[in-house]
């Protein structure tokens, strides 16, 4: 039935934008370079930026990493909402995501709440981002998570 093929295929693009947040959380920045390989990203107007080495880059500039190897951060992804395309080789998805942080001489804080906006599409049955914008909502103190100097994308 293709109702019940279109929900097998939400969840395994719930799964690709879990396994984001789970890359970023521990410090795979070469990880999240390669989910958005193939996609255009980031802010939720303007260019877009294209290419593993060209993400990899910005990732490497901006997110700081502790000595555990990690931002010591939790990306929280909710309200997701999936739709697959008619013929199931594209989908789009939406999200809300909220960062957690401790740092080793700090309090547990919410650091930054946003919203993805997702595009997908399959190739012989595996999804990939095509797209990912982030839009800014709520932002505090991001100074312990991101390098001083560029954009605050994560």
């Amino acid at each position: 039935m293709p109702g019940e093929n279109h929900s097998i295929q939400a969840t395994q693009i719930a799964e690709l934008i879990f396994e984001y947040a789970e890359r970023i959380d521990a410090g795979d920045l070469e990880g999240v370079a390669d989910l958005l390989a193939g996609a255009g990203f980031g802010a939720a107007t303007g260019p877009l930026l294209q290419g593993r080495d060209a993400i990899l880059a910005l990732y490497r500039s901006t997110v700081r990493i502790y000595d555990d190897g990690t931002p010591r951060t939790k990306h929280l992804v909710t309200n997701l909402a999936v739709k697959v395309g008619p013929a199931g080789e594209t989908a789009t998805a939406r999200s809300y995501f909220t960062v957690l942080q401790q740092v080793p001489d700090g309090p547990l804080a919410s650091i930054v709440s946003r919203r993805y906006r997702d595009q997908f599409v399959n190739h012989d049955g595996i999804w990939r981002f095509s797209q990912r914008r982030i839009a800014s909502d709520l932002i505090g103190d991001v100074s312990r998570h991101m390098l001083p100097g560029g954009p605050s994308l994560s």
